[in-house]
């Protein structure tokens, strides 16, 4: 293994692993582990946010050839955080007639359904909360579950513009998260496990990343991943569930203050771990770029942090996410659904196969 990881994170935690535990009672070293692992990812969470969503607005006035954030703090930077205190400040308005139990959970099912996710991805070298052997399962299974915070958002607010926007959004959730599944199962044929830290252990060479061993079949899986995962986010063009001309903030029309920032934080988050979850399957993970033979080349690149070239990966599929969102008109639903039902599933049923065919040929790359 020529992987050395300089300067990595994971240094630490194991360091901090062996004081505590020596230092402390085996149940009392693991309950402190527990809480600052928790702490970690709600720090990083809500970090990534803010900084997606300056990025994001950063991006688009480039796009649209203006300059975005440019007061709070140099080059805007501070903005976020400027928009986040206002937003926690904010009153929350209290909808009559409005089922306040369900009205009141709703946000925290679109939460915890990404912070489940979320905690399952390895941001680098011995560097995630858990790792599951059945990984790919688990996150196409909770991930899943922030559709229950939107149905409740959407029928709890008593008003037919939020139950509309919770109507459309489960229809196309429900479709193409269909797509997205059958896309990460190519890659569990390609790979044979659903572990992520397996699967990024067999991306060691660049000529070993999924996307390129796998050929044609993985290239088309992680083209359907992209688009299927980008329209679970709710993004444009795929934002019928949101579409202000029609339904002014469609499910969460009706939810302000910290409540309609829950929803918001979970959208940008889940843009962020749709790109994480492809880097990790298709690019390599935190694998720096290493060619089989370039003995120097992979002695500089193994230097570079795995943390780094993680989120520089991530990075650039969300810039893609963003150019898409900023670049195509919306779509009407029926031309939303037909994309899937008649197109995407039927590729992807062929794509799976096509897969299989491979891997039982020995015609993979691995």
């Amino acid at each position: 293994m020529l992987l050395k990881f300089s300067l990595e994170p994971a240094q630490l935690t194991t360091w901090l692993d062996t004081w505590l535990h020596s230092n402390l009672p085996a149940w009392a070293a693991l309950a402190i582990e527990f809480v600052l692992v928790g702490i970690a990812l709600l720090t990083a969470y809500a970090v990534l946010a803010l900084m997606l969503i300056y990025v994001e607005r950063k991006i688009t006035a480039f796009f649209q050839a203006r300059y975005g954030p440019n007061r709070v703090g140099k080059w805007g930077i501070i903005q976020s955080v400027a928009d986040m205190i206002k937003i926690l400040i904010k009153e929350i308005i209290h909808v009559k007639k409005s089922d306040r139990f369900l009205f009141f959970a709703a946000p925290f099912f679109m939460i915890v359904a990404s912070m489940l996710t979320f905690g399952a991805i390895p941001f680098g070298y011995k560097l995630h909360a858990i790792d599951f052997n059945i990984g790919v399962f688990y996150v196409i299974a909770v991930s899943s579950l922030g559709i229950i915070g939107v149905l409740l958002a959407g029928w709890s607010s008593n008003n037919k513009y939020s139950m509309i926007g919770a109507m459309r959004s489960g229809a196309q959730f429900i479709s193409y998260e269909l797509s997205a599944g059958f896309a990460l199962m190519t890659v569990v044929v390609l790979s044979g496990t659903m572990s992520f830290s397996k699967i990024i252990e067999g991306q060691a060479y660049i000529h070993q990343w999924n996307i390129i061993a796998g050929h044609v079949p993985a290239i088309i899986a992680f083209i359907i991943y992209l688009i299927s995962g980008h329209a679970e986010t709710n993004r444009g063009p795929f934002d019928l569930p949101e579409a202000e001309s029609e339904l002014t903030a469609g499910y969460h029309t009706e939810y302000s203050g910290l409540q309609f920032g829950f929803f918001y934080l979970a959208e940008y988050l889940n843009m962020f771990i749709v790109a994480s979850i492809a880097t990790t399957v298709f690019l390599g993970g935190y694998n720096p770029v290493m060619i089989k033979g370039w003995d120097g080349f992979n002695e500089v690149m193994s230097y570079i942090p795995s943390v780094i070239w993680f989120f520089g990966k991530a990075m650039f599929l969300v810039f893609l996410s963003l150019w898409v969102r900023w670049t195509f008109p919306r779509l009407r639903i029926d031309q939303l659904l037909n994309l899937e039902w008649k197109y995407l599933l039927p590729v992807n049923m062929v794509n799976i196969l096509l897969m299989v065919g491979l891997v039982l040929l020995g015609w993979t790359l691995k």
